[in-house]
């Protein structure tokens, strides 16, 4: 990944989430969305996987067990460049504080684990500029897993990596996988220069430390509006 489109050019701040599932990173980058909205900054938020244009294909290919880890990754990567031609740049040129629900970072540990080479995954997604600010929720994978199957019947195909054959067992088989992708992460701490958050601490306290954060390394003043305050409107 590269910087390219140079930050300098563009008006708006790119701030990404990124952790395990059961990080919680979802729950505080919505509380973040809110708080910006309310305080009257200008704010778009994205989330993976989102893209209408491939949802089709993807729920189909899921579906049908169709997908190798390569298609796999080029459908995410297809979703992707969907999204931030269509949403991502627009915003930053129009001046707006983009909130990504996981950035390529999600792509370069998820498919590494599926055997994807980061070589290739990294130039997949060399279009792709580095966000101002990456947030990576940090918390140990037990706690995580529990989070994530606590109360839940089943755990689904894909996201217990069970195409790639680690267990007959989904549960056995997701704990693997999310430890692989658990360990792509930390690889990638230093790499990409994430700013941990220890995801473990009381939401509040999380929260705090994110608009702290965000505070000190964004101008924020710069992106609020300056006429009425008009709420988001998503679908």
């Amino acid at each position: 990944m590269t910087d390219t489109p140079d930050k300098s050019s563009m008006a708006g701040k790119l701030v990404a989430v990124e952790g395990l599932d059961g990080s919680g990173k979802s729950t505080q980058v919505y509380l973040l969305k809110r708080w910006l909205e309310l305080d009257g900054y200008k704010v778009f938020f994205t989330e993976w996987n989102s893209s209408a244009i491939v949802r089709k294909a993807t729920r189909k290919g899921k579906k049908r067990q169709l997908l190798t880890p390569t298609t796999f990754s080029l459908i995410h990567s297809t979703d992707f460049a969907d999204r931030y031609e269509r949403q991502i740049l627009p915003l930053l040129n129009a001046g707006y504080i983009v909130l990504a629900d996981r950035y390529v970072y999600t792509a370069f540990a998820r498919d590494a684990v599926r055997g994807c080479d980061r070589g290739w995954i990294r130039k997949l997604y060399s279009f792709a500029r580095k966000p101002d600010v990456t947030f990576y929720f940090d918390v140990p994978l037990k706690t995580a897993l529990a989070r994530i199957l606590d109360g839940r019947t089943r755990v689904k195909y894909h996201e217990a990596g069970m195409d790639m054959g680690y267990s007959k067992d989904p549960y056995e088989s997701f704990r693997i996988f999310q430890g692989k992708i658990y360990a792509e992460y930390r690889r990638m701490v230093h790499e990409y220069d994430f700013t941990k958050i220890d995801a473990t601490e009381a939401p509040d306290v999380q929260q705090g430390k994110l608009r702290e954060i965000l505070e000190t390394k964004i101008d924020l003043p710069r992106y609020r509006w300056q006429g009425p305050v008009y709420p988001q409107h998503t679908e």
